[in-house]
């Protein structure tokens, strides 16, 4: 990477740029529905861009959720996106790095996220069982759905995430 890497908190102008991402990266989903709807209320999400130069090379959003059993602080950590141009030069991993670092700045304990194993275990996440995704999930994704104890601390009995109402369409929970 030639220029240098900045994170920071995306701003309404980066939306058409953010939006432009997600087809690029994941040209067999549709992201943008979800995208636009978390963009829209930043109450509910963090949403962090990489920038190299003057261009978006990705983005993630950290939407803000609770375990509805005991109320622990957690996060949803998805979509994520990189530029194909920009892919496997470390932006993505940053992006979630500083995510992460913000949310336990922030007091969240628990961030879950539904995505390849192979890629979010770099960064701690291992396979949940004690937290239950918001709808049941099929068979073989069983393992993308995955957490990590910002604390260190693991919850001691099962719940529910709740998540807010972005998030609660069943097919974003199923192929």
């Amino acid at each position: 990477m030639s220029a240098e890497l900045k994170i920071c908190e995306s701003v309404e102008g980066d939306f058409p740029a953010i939006e432009s991402l997600y087809p690029q990266a994941f040209p067999d989903e549709d992201l943008v529905p979800l995208v636009r709807d978390l963009l829209s209320d930043p109450d509910v999400a963090i949403s962090l861009v990489g920038t190299v130069g003057s261009q978006i090379a990705g983005h993630a959003i950290f939407t803000k959720c609770c375990i509805l059993e005991n109320g622990i602080k957690a996060a949803l950590l998805g979509p994520l996106a990189v530029a194909p141009a920009w892919q496997s030069q470390g932006i993505g991993s940053a992006i979630v790095r500083a995510g992460l670092s913000r949310l336990k700045d922030e007091g969240v304990n628990l961030v879950l996220v539904l995505g390849d194993p192979a890629y979010y275990s770099r960064f701690g996440f291992a396979p949940e069982t004690p937290v239950q995704p918001p709808y049941p999930l099929p068979d073989e994704w069983q393992g993308a759905w995955q957490s990590l104890y910002l604390d260190g601390k693991k919850l001691s009995r099962s719940g529910k995430l709740a998540v807010p109402p972005q998030w609660q369409k069943r097919a974003l929970w199923a192929p």
